[in-house]
């Protein structure tokens, strides 16, 4: 968020004759020997940037405090005022708030001069900043249009930015608010105003990493040279030198279709420096290698199911629009190495509670029956898996005690109830992830105790819980963090296989 600097750190004197003059003030004109000075040092000053904090900034990410490098913040009173009236709660958002608090309470504990000159800001949350914290310590008058009430909290904080403009015209100084009616009200009245930036992964969710890369045709001619090959347990191994090397990552899939009638799928296994291992990927499209009667119907499923099936690889996102698969792949890999390969002793499935229309209300039952209506998902893929696999004999009773032993190794879990907890040798399956916060992604992600798998399932083009966006989504965050570890992998469904009317729906509409 933060742009080039415009004025150099130095001073905290500086800052505080910026904040604490009064526009009436005057300045003495300066000795003849300060001129001097002043002419032997032609390097002019930069002026560090004030940023006034709305309360929504804090209540999203209570760490934002700290986040701002070298340049100043303002807390208005307004804001103050208003994070003590969200601390009540056991929402997300109270939560931050009684957060913020206590940094605030940390900050100013530590004054021991005049609170008016700022706080210095130590380092927390794994941040360094060297900037000051300012509070609001004197009345500031509403000098605003009329038609915007003065008794409104957002104008108040208005105000506020005008008043430190008008103090200190040489400094760049920012409103920063997550609400957007703020910004354009802002922007209108000629104040500067941007969004908290800090929290997202990255800006475009464009250049979200793939896991998938496309090997260009000449990419056997530079890289070929001094090739070794060698096979493996039924796999290939390629070990190539070139300048592409250094934009792969471990468990990253390659792929190259210009070969001829068989096509290379691959996967990066090393990486170091210049020089990298590909291991040819198993071939999940083939009936013979097929996941609880499940096969792969194109390349982006293929490299999903080399992840899931992958005891190596302990953590896997997949994402993908509507009907790419995400849930049905995931499902049967965990009931073929729970049920056949006994790799795992059962599948946990959570998800985020967030409706998309009214709420309808308290659900009677357990924590499973509460959590029925949200699992619809998984109870129309099991249907899928359940089908087909009565091919096998028993007739109808056998079906049903199959059924019935699919259902006994799925646990349906709240993500209420996750703090604390601790799975061991367990398949955990989350659901719409993209709902997740970063934290939230975290304290799941956790859970994981030794022979864990975890896997998160998502479409951040679908995002229903508020405050949320493609770029500081939980799941884009955790892609882009994981993005190159030994031992987790990703994949980004390309295409649709529910149907021609899905696929068309998901397009156009």
């Amino acid at each position: 968020m933060l742009k080039p600097y415009d004025r150099s750190v130095g001073s905290a004197d500086d800052v505080r004759s910026e904040i604490g003059k009064s526009p009436e003030a005057t300045v003495p004109p300066p000795s003849p020997a300060t001129v001097a000075k002043r002419s032997k040092s032609p390097s002019r000053k930069r002026v560090t940037k004030l940023f006034v904090l709305d309360t929504n900034v804090l209540m999203h990410d209570p760490t934002s405090l700290f986040r701002f490098e070298e340049h100043d913040i303002y807390l208005p009173i307004g804001t103050l005022e208003e994070l003590d009236g969200h601390k009540k709660g056991l929402s997300d958002v109270s939560r931050n708030a009684r957060q913020a608090s206590r940094f605030l309470d940390e900050i100013v504990s530590t004054v021991t001069g005049d609170i008016s000159q700022g706080i210095a800001l130590t380092a927390k949350a794994g941040e360094a900043p060297t900037g000051r914290l300012f509070l609001q310590t004197e009345a500031i008058s509403h000098n605003l249009p009329a038609t915007l009430p003065a008794g409104k909290t957002d104008n108040q904080i208005l105000s506020v930015v005008r008043h430190l403009q008008k103090l200190s015209p040489q400094r760049h100084v920012t409103l920063v608010s997550k609400d957007i009616n703020m910004r354009i009200k802002a922007r209108a009245l000629g104040l500067a105003a941007e969004d908290y930036f800090n929290d997202k992964a990255l800006e475009d969710s464009d250049l979200l990493y793939t896991g998938v890369m496309k090997l260009a045709p000449d990419f056997w001619d530079t890289h070929g040279k001094d090739m070794e090959s060698w096979k493996k347990d039924g796999h290939t191994y390629y070990r190539v030198r070139g300048p592409l090397v250094p934009q792969m990552f471990v468990n990253q899939f390659v792929y190259d279709e210009s070969t001829g009638e068989r096509p290379l799928y691959a996967t990066v296994t090393e990486r170091s420096g210049r020089v990298a291992v590909l291991e040819t990927a198993r071939d999940f499209a083939h009936p013979r290698h097929s996941v609880w009667g499940i096969t792969a119907r194109n390349r982006e499923q293929n490299f999903a199911l080399n992840l899931l099936m992958n005891p190596a690889v302990d953590f896997v996102t997949l994402l993908g629009q509507a009907g790419t698969g995400k849930t049905l792949l995931a499902l049967a890999a965990g009931l073929t190495q729970v049920l056949d390969e006994k790799r795992y002793t059962e599948i946990i499935v959570t998800r985020v509670t967030v409706p998309i229309g009214e709420d309808i209300g308290f659900l009677p039952g357990t924590e499973e029956e509460k959590m029925t209506p949200w699992m619809g998902a998984f109870e129309d893929n099991l249907d899928v898996l359940n089908a087909t696999d009565e091919s096998g004999g028993g007739g109808e009773w056998g079906r049903a005690a199959t059924r019935d032993l699919v259902r006994s190794r799925i646990k349906i879990k709240s993500l209420n109830f996750m703090r604390g907890r601790t799975f061991i040798n367990k398949f955990l399956i989350i659901d719409e992830a993209q709902n997740l916060t970063p934290k939230q992604m975290k304290t799941l992600v956790t859970r994981a105790g030794p022979g864990t798998k975890v896997v998160c399932l998502g479409n951040i083009a679908q995002i229903d819980t508020p405050y949320l966006t493609e770029g500081s989504s939980g799941l884009t965050y955790v892609v882009d963090r994981f993005r190159g570890w030994n031992h987790s992998g990703h994949v980004t469904l390309a295409r649709g296989e529910r149907s021609r009317l899905a696929d068309h729906a998901a397009e156009v509409l």
